[in-house]
């Protein structure tokens, strides 16, 4: 897969220490994201990946490394910016689980998206975005969140994201809990986005579908980056095929 990845990380994470009261959970994490890549974070279950994103998003104290955001400290040990804010510079998350408002509407719930946006023929542009994406929001747009299926909520999900104007737009585990039909049509929408610039950070339980939709690849182990590489060469290698492909 071709993509543009030059110049200066648009997310780095250098060294990055983080836990819950007296349990270290991560042990200095490093990793980096440049400017129109899919890069996934792939592990088993309690490997330390969704806090690694939720370190990212501001929401999880760091207890030591720093992390960059296009050529800003946006975290460290000392303080960072509030996860608000970080919204509001484009770094965005669609958070495991979905959370989405049961009982606002699927267009109310598209709209809690451009909160903080004041540009309406932008929002305009990317409801449409979003609609195209996902023609199954338009037709239910007045139907209230809570009574779609699991897979049309992560759609939903998404959209509201896609409408926070993302720079980097990072998704943790869009698959779980969802039918095979959907999660192939989330997983098209997410080359899709990839495909109009969006950079994209990818947190998913699916090793192998992950690994065959990203451009890199990092191996998170009990709070440890193992290994870290092309995605069509973690894809093959022996030790990633045993532990999370289920191949011998």
């Amino acid at each position: 897969m071709t993509h543009s990845a030059q110049g200066a990380p648009l997310l780095s994470v250098e060294g990055l220490v983080a836990g819950y009261g007296s349990v270290e959970v991560l042990h200095e994490v490093s990793l980096e994201v440049r400017e129109g890549e899919i890069v996934t974070l792939i592990g088993g279950n309690g490997a330390g990946k969704s806090t690694t994103l939720m370190c990212i998003s501001g929401i999880v104290p760091v207890r030591g490394g720093e992390i960059r955001f296009a050529g800003e400290r946006i975290c460290s040990a000392e303080g960072g910016v509030r996860a608000d804010r970080l919204v509001g510079r484009g770094l965005v998350q669609v958070p495991e689980g979905r959370r989405i408002f049961p009982r606002m509407t699927v267009l109310e719930n598209l709209m809690m998206g451009a909160y903080g946006r004041d540009d309406r023929d932008g929002i305009a542009r990317d409801l449409e975005q979003v609609y195209t994406l996902f023609d199954i929001l338009r037709t239910r747009s007045g139907q209230l969140g809570g009574t779609l299926s699991g897979g049309e909520q992560q759609m939903l999900a998404i959209g509201r994201a896609i409408l926070s104007k993302p720079r980097l737009l990072m998704m943790d585990e869009p698959s779980m809990g969802i039918a095979p039909l959907l999660v192939a049509r989330i997983f098209e929408a997410v080359r899709e986005l990839n495909r109009t610039g969006l950079t994209i950070l990818l947190v998913e339980q699916n090793a192998r579908a992950a690994l065959k939709l990203a451009h890199r690849g990092y191996v998170l182990e009990t709070g440890r980056v193992i290994l870290a590489d092309d995605a069509s060469r973690l894809l093959v290698d022996p030790r990633v095929r045993e532990a999370y492909l289920g191949e011998a």
